[in-house]
């Protein structure tokens, strides 16, 4: 399984990036996919996934800023992040394959090479 994740960078806050994450069309019709970070000095968490029937989960503190996209043409994950802060810095990973408790980062058994993004004050 192959994820190749995008799009990170150096914002201010207030300013908006998207993140991409391709992958194959097996993977990406076949398995959940989902948005993790990883802070420094903090544990990986789950900022969104798309969960069957298009059901979406974020993270409490990125509510009404980060939106979840499939895009099916390209066999792709997008996340779009507004209005960053820069307790949002850290470095974003994609993971797919997630079985049980979708919220523990030790469920997914693929991840992608993670995207920096950093939010200036």
């Amino acid at each position: 399984v192959q994820l190749q994740a995008s799009g990170g960078g150096l914002v201010q806050a207030g300013g908006s990036l998207r993140l991409s994450c391709a992958t194959s069309e097996r993977t990406f019709r076949g398995y959940l996919l989902a948005w993790f970070r990883q802070a420094p000095g903090k544990e990986r968490e789950l900022v969104s996934v798309m969960l069957s029937g298009y059901d979406t989960y974020y993270l409490e503190s990125v509510k009404g800023r980060f939106t979840l996209d499939r895009d099916n043409a390209n066999n792709a994950l997008h996340l779009q992040m507004n209005n960053l802060k820069p307790e949002d810095t850290a470095v974003y990973y994609c993971a797919s394959g997630a079985s049980g408790d979708y919220f523990n980062a030790r469920s997914w058994p693929h991840w992608g090479q993670g995207t920096l993004v950093t939010v200036s004050s």
